[in-house]
């Protein structure tokens, strides 16, 4: 493809997208357009325009997504009971495909014909990012600088600021040793001491949550509420989506809830072990999960249980724009219609405890699943012959001599 006249960066302002920044100027010759996403990461990001602004930007995009990422991405992703692997809730993942989408927006804006990405050519979001640009235009050009350059640590990113002039706060100050992201959903951790599978991880690296020997020694009861499989008000008072999860963060990590220790399978191949917190999502899980249960047809909620992995490695592996992701959403939110009520829970300690579920749309009946007397509304009796019909392939193997043991 012909060097490109103008790219749109997705910016973070750290040592890596401002090293790309004048990377991309003088490697291509070419004009740079910056964009900041606000996913709730916990942390200003206006300075970022300063930052631009200093390496000679001339369009700085800063973006509050937050309802928008929490509304149209987390939340249709925890219908669906999402969770890779069994342990991971995605919260690096789902944000991918929002930014990939913003920056293809900002492409369209302002005539850009690239974007680029500080994702490293070992890791996933390398796929997510590209695989999403390119599925809203196909034609976009990606410039992705670690699988160009040869600068390949910290200490070379930090000569090249030295030689270029490039402002970098805190040179000799005293930084996290891990790599990590945040957004509402989760903050991870990776590198460093983790990179060892048999290593405990420091108590001090958490900053979300409270370990569990520190956490309060009195519960902390909430209720939520849903509408078609959406939580919309926590103990009664309506709230957005963004507040949702700000404020279940918040109580969840207060009582311990959300730690993970997972060692994952990349889409590239390698294995590589992350921590991560997810305190609103774990508190979310049990509770989607736990109101479906008095909402949802058997045979409907155990499909959704067949369909789920299928739908989690897509949204891992970056394929949150294609047609068969799409095609399991409908068919999840179709089910999602009847999922409304409240769920009780119990914060103690690390453990999301279920201790009530109520809704108009329940179909629990008392009256036939009591073990009094249910006045006959069941007839025991039926049983004998559903068993027996049920037993029938299974007794004519036997007389055939194919018994199981």
């Amino acid at each position: 493809m012909s060097d490109p006249k103008k790219v749109v960066l997705a910016y973070s302002g750290g040592l890596d997208t401002s090293v790309i920044v004048k990377w991309i100027q003088e490697e291509y010759n070419c004009e740079v357009v910056t964009f900041t996403a606000d996913l709730g990461q916990g942390e200003e990001v206006e300075p970022a325009r300063a930052k631009a602004e200093a390496l000679g930007v001339k369009e700085i995009y800063i973006d509050d997504l937050r309802e928008e990422f929490a509304r149209d991405f987390v939340f249709p992703m925890f219908r669906a009971n999402t969770i890779y692997e069994g342990e991971y809730l995605l919260g690096t993942s789902i944000a991918r495909p929002l930014i990939a989408k913003r920056l293809i927006e900002i492409a369209n804006e302002t005539g850009a014909d690239a974007i680029a990405h500080g994702a490293t050519g070992k890791g996933n979001d390398q796929v997510r990012f590209e695989l999403g640009a390119y599925a809203l235009k196909p034609g976009i050009q990606v410039i992705a600088p670690w699988r160009e350059w040869d600068l390949t640590s910290r200490e070379s990113l930090m000569e090249y600021c030295d030689t270029h002039g490039i402002p970098v706060e805190n040179k000799q100050g005293k930084r996290s040793p891990y790599s990590m992201d945040a957004n509402l959903l989760h903050i991870s951790y990776e590198g460093d001491l983790i990179e060892d599978p048999w290593a405990e991880p420091e108590d001090d690296m958490w900053l979300w949550s409270k370990s569990p020997e520190q956490a309060p020694d009195e519960p902390t009861y909430i209720t939520l509420s849903f509408e078609n499989g959406d939580v919309v008000a926590i103990d009664g008072e309506p709230k957005s989506p963004a507040t949702v999860m700000e404020e279940l963060n918040a109580l969840a990590g207060a009582n311990g809830i959300g730690r993970a220790d997972i060692v994952e399978n990349r889409y590239v191949g390698m294995k590589a072990r992350g921590c991560y917190e997810t305190p609103a999502g774990t508190v979310m899980l049990k509770a989607h999960r736990a109101i479906e249960s008095i909402t949802l047809d058997r045979e409907a909620a155990h499909l959704k249980d067949e369909l789920m992995p299928r739908y989690a490695e897509l949204v891992y592996n970056g394929y949150w724009w294609s047609p068969e992701r799409k095609m399991l959403q409908a068919a999840i939110d179709e089910t999602q219609s009847v999922v409304n009520g409240d769920v009780r829970l119990k914060l103690y300690k690390g453990n999301v405890i279920v201790v009530g579920r109520r809704s108009d749309s329940s179909l629990f009946d008392e009256n036939i699943a009591t073990f009094e007397d249910d006045a006959g509304a069941y007839d025991q009796k039926d049983a004998e012959g559903f068993i027996k019909l049920n037993a029938l392939r299974l007794r004519i193997a036997a007389k055939k001599g194919r018994e199981q043991l």
